[in-house]
């Protein structure tokens, strides 16, 4: 009788521990919401002043803070952007487009192919060229900067774009190797048998089978290598000359040596910012599939 009584009391605490429960899931996830938006908010704050500061000239800008424009909105103007695409930015813009786009679009073409073959094609050696190509994650520019540049004058394509280009691809392959081989090897093994039992050759599975379901890696690691060649600077300033110099090499030769050049600054700072924004925006939804990939079995 005692067991029997006591069951409906337990059921009854398990109930009001329920209903606790939820009342704190739900009290908590409107905070945790609450400090999200915070967070974001604050973020967006030194963009939001990046972009008012590029808006004002010189001597409001010295004078003043930057949100001092809400109360003097007749301070708006856009003289720091005419003023900086006349002085030759355009051209320092076209060049980081033609630097960043074959670079991210190399990048993926081979990655994709070598990470392919690490994880589903059987070859002697596969595992240790495997391990060799993780080995040269750990390796630093800074180390083949002296050797690769001796390598490019022998070439004759010291300074030029496609010197840029190839150190980009170079130095990017390990990681998209590893990053896309990881997410292949997750592919079910009988997609590719009853492929195979089709008759179909290894590149025709990999260009309507494997690389078709890694939309969301293949995105991920375009954002990535894509966020990583837009703002280089060290590679830039080694390999590219005056020029063929993309946004970020421009925007620091405009460096004064007593002053900060906001009214020049500023406006680059903001334009070389909004496409890599736009950019991770548009395939915002294939980055996180991409890097949840894998984390659930």
């Amino acid at each position: 009788m005692t067991t029997l009584a006591a069951e409906p009391r337990q059921a009854a605490a398990g109930i009001e521990r329920g209903l606790a429960g939820r009342i704190v899931d739900r009290i908590g996830g409107g905070v945790i919401q609450v400090f999200l938006v915070l967070v974001a908010v604050f973020w967006l704050v030194p963009t939001l002043g990046l972009l008012i500061v590029s808006m004002r000239d010189e001597t409001a800008n010295n004078s003043s803070g930057w949100w001092t424009l809400f109360t003097k909105p007749a301070e708006i103007t856009f003289e720091n952007y005419s003023n900086l695409l006349a002085s030759g930015f355009t051209s320092s813009f076209w060049n980081t487009v033609l630097i960043t786009v074959p670079a991210t679009l190399l990048i993926i073409a081979i990655a994709a192919m070598a990470a392919y073959a690490f994880a589903w094609i059987e070859f002697p050696g596969r595992d240790t060229i495997f391990l060799l190509v993780i080995a040269l994650l750990v390796v630093p520019i800074q180390i083949a900067l002296i050797p690769i540049a001796k390598l490019y004058g022998t070439l004759e394509i010291f300074g030029s774009i496609v010197s840029v280009v190839l150190f980009h691809v170079a130095f990017g392959l390990p990681f998209a190797i590893f990053l896309l081989r990881n997410f292949f090897v997750g592919i079910p093994r009988e997609l590719l048998e009853a492929a195979r039992m089709d008759g179909a050759p290894e590149w025709r599975i990999f260009a309507t089978v494997v690389f078709p379901l890694a939309k969301p890696a293949v995105a991920s690691l375009g954002i990535f290598q894509f966020l990583w060649v837009w703002n280089d600077l060290l590679v830039a300033l080694v390999f590219a000359d005056s020029g063929n110099q993309p946004m970020t090499k421009a925007l620091q030769s405009q460096m004064r040596q007593f002053g900060t050049n906001v009214d020049i600054l500023a406006p680059g700072a903001f334009l070389s910012l909004i496409i890599p924004l736009v950019l991770f925006f548009a395939f915002q939804r294939y980055f996180v599939q991409g890097l949840l990939a894998g984390s659930v079995k």
